[in-house]
């Protein structure tokens, strides 16, 4: 197997960084060297920082698309799919964490990054809205707007999903017996929403 290309592994670091520091909390010399290279390298592939979030943005939407689409692949409608998309993006926390930081960094920051994420993401959040809106038809899912359900959803999960310091403030120690108990709990909480 080939070592991986000096660009994709600035944009691994940057990820990283991004996504554990917040962009503001990141510098490029810090990127570099994590990588092992200078700034000048990093500019030579990235010529601006925000070009370097952008690949990232792209990068973090690809693996939380490919890992939802992964859990749904098998999963019929029902109550089982929310499950299936809770367990995902627990496993994606605990497997890259960095990923899912950089989202929750992106969305709370605003901006274009955030509208990059969000056009990048937007096929997936329409899907899931529609999903709501014809568990809800079918009777499976309480009546309530598709659109807020699924926002309440997202940030119910990516929050527990990503807030260790919350976690410690509320006395819980932030590691994976905790993340799998967190997770237990936000499907149960879910489903007593959910389900009439």
């Amino acid at each position: 197997m080939a070592a991986p290309k000096t660009r994709d592994r600035v944009v691994d670091a940057a990820l990283w960084a991004f996504g554990t520091r917040g962009y503001d909390g990141t510098s490029l010399d810090d990127v570099a060297g994590e990588v092992g290279i200078t700034k000048q390298a990093v500019l030579y592939h990235f010529p601006t920082k925000e070009e370097l979030l952008r690949s990232s943005i792209e990068v973090a939407a690809e693996e939380v698309g490919a890992a939802l689409a992964q859990a749904l692949r098998s999963v019929p409608p029902g109550f089982g799919r929310v499950e299936a998309i809770v367990k995902a993006t627990f496993s994606l926390a605990a497997r890259r964490p960095e990923v899912l930081g950089l989202v929750r960094s992106v969305t709370r920051q605003g901006g274009a990054p955030a509208g990059e994420l969000a056009g990048r993401l937007s096929a997936l959040l329409d899907d899931a809205v529609a999903f709501m809106a014809a568990e809800m038809d079918a009777g499976r899912f309480r009546r309530l707007e598709p659109r807020m359900v699924v926002l309440a959803i997202y940030s119910s999960v990516i929050g527990v999903a990503t807030e260790p310091e919350v976690m410690r403030v509320l006395g819980v120690e932030p590691d994976l017996r905790s993340l799998v108990q967190a997770r237990r709990q936000m499907i149960e909480f879910l489903r007593a929403a959910l389900c009439p």
